[in-house]
């Protein structure tokens, strides 16, 4: 959250508890009918905060930079992966993770297929 609508939400948080406070006190012997205004603005006050608070939005344009790293259990030899179609070198940029699985897409002709872990044994 932005810290100006934390601010905010504070603010208003406070001026509830104060109305409520003051509307409270106008109901004694002492009190008055200013309590009552006082109590009423400061209402006015926190709920106007709060709308205008739940109103502010984040910056949408902000770019958010996601890292994936994997790590691979026990040793890993790096052997040159080829297309299963028509026998492409692909590279470590033709391969995106997609929905979690890593997808590869051979830049030569085009085809997308999941990479899988063959078992060791």
């Amino acid at each position: 959250m932005k810290f100006g609508k934390i601010t905010m939400f504070i603010l208003a948080a406070f001026a509830l508890v104060f109305s409520f406070l003051f509307f409270l006190g106008s109901g004694g012997q002492t009190g008055s009918a200013i309590y009552i205004q006082i109590a009423i603005i400061l209402a006015a006050v926190g709920f106007v905060l709060i709308f205008f608070a739940t109103r502010i939005k984040s910056n949408p344009d902000a770019a958010q930079n996601v890292t994936v790293n994997i790590d691979l259990p026990g040793e890993v030899g790096m052997d040159t992966i080829k297309c299963k179609s028509c026998g492409g070198v692909l590279a470590a940029k033709d391969v995106k993770l997609v929905a979690g699985a890593p997808v590869v897409t051979c830049p030569y002709c085009g085809t997308t297929y999941q990479l899988t872990e063959e078992p060791k044994w």
